[in-house]
């Protein structure tokens, strides 16, 4: 006959005391959290009968439901993650913009100065990308005299080729 273990938990302020009992022996231990403590009441069980996978029943208040409805609600809570900030939608071009348009008024400075700053303004805002990553410059919208045509291609003639007899 199988005979089961029973992990019985306690909450006590910020931590979790649990009791193991079974086979004649009692274990207690304590965690930090519900899911600490479930991790603790596997080691302790782990000590009771090693080289086994014995029944365990997991009792909050004596009631194994209660156990499990606690416990899967902290197992299924997502953390509090603070917000990401999105930047501005339009590209690389919109990007600059924006953060031209963010800083305040400096007094001229030679070209060569504003020139360094400019390009180590770039570097810092964009981390640079291995080769087999990176784009090609910016895409140019097409230009007014191009037809859509669909199915064909920017770059190919908007007049059909010459039918061959």
């Amino acid at each position: 006959m199988v005979e089961t273990i029973t992990a019985t938990y306690k909450h006590d302020n910020d931590d979790w005391t649990i009791t193991v009992s079974g086979r004649g022996k009692e274990l207690t231990g304590k965690a930090p959290g519900i899911i600490a403590a479930r991790d603790r009441a596997d080691q302790l069980v782990e000590k009771l009968a090693p080289n086994e996978r014995p029944t365990v029943v997991h009792l909050l208040n004596g009631n194994a439901l209660e156990f499990t409805s606690a416990y899967m609600a902290a197992r299924l809570t997502l953390p509090d993650i603070e917000p990401l900030e999105i930047p501005p939608s339009g590209g690389a071009k919109a990007a600059k913009d924006a953060a031209a348009a963010s800083e305040p008024e400096a007094p001229a400075a030679p070209a060569a100065a504003s020139a360094s700053a400019s390009a180590e303004k770039d570097k810092a805002a964009k981390p640079a990308l291995p080769p087999s990553k990176q784009l090609p410059k910016e895409v140019e919208d097409r230009k007014p005299d191009e037809a859509s045509r669909p199915g064909v291609t920017a770059g190919a003639s908007a007049t059909p080729p010459v039918a061959r007899a």
